[in-house]
């Protein structure tokens, strides 16, 4: 599974943002999709994911300005983000799991000033 991610950049504080990613190879072993995010001197974490059914889960500090979505026929997620507050600013990794393998994309930057 190959993974290209596009999207981010800078934005004011309140803004909005989108991300994509778009999968490749053998994308039919692919269960869940998701968004996580490293911001410089802390761990990766998890921002949202989606499953291969639609259904959807969020870490607490983005519930209600993130969205996720899944178009299965482009292989592709979506990241929507609004509001967005300086501290979501942090480098966004695209996930994509199947039963046995996680698979990532190159990382977007994303800046929120403030």
């Amino acid at each position: 599974v190959q993974l290209q991610a596009s999207g981010g950049g800078l934005v004011q504080a309140g803004g909005s943002l989108g991300l994509s990613c778009a999968a490749s190879g053998r994308i039919f072993s692919i269960n869940h999709m998701g968004w996580y995010r490293q911001a410089p001197g802390k761990q990766r974490e998890l921002v949202a994911s989606i499953s291969s059914g639609g259904s959807t889960g969020y870490a607490d500090s983005v519930k209600g300005r993130f969205t996720i979505s899944r178009d299965n026929a482009k292989n592709t997620v979506y990241l929507e983000m609004n509001s967005l507050k300086p501290e979501d600013t942090a480098v966004y990794f695209c996930n994509a799991a199947t039963v046995s393998e996680a698979y990532w994309g190159q990382g977007t930057q994303v800046t929120v000033s403030s």
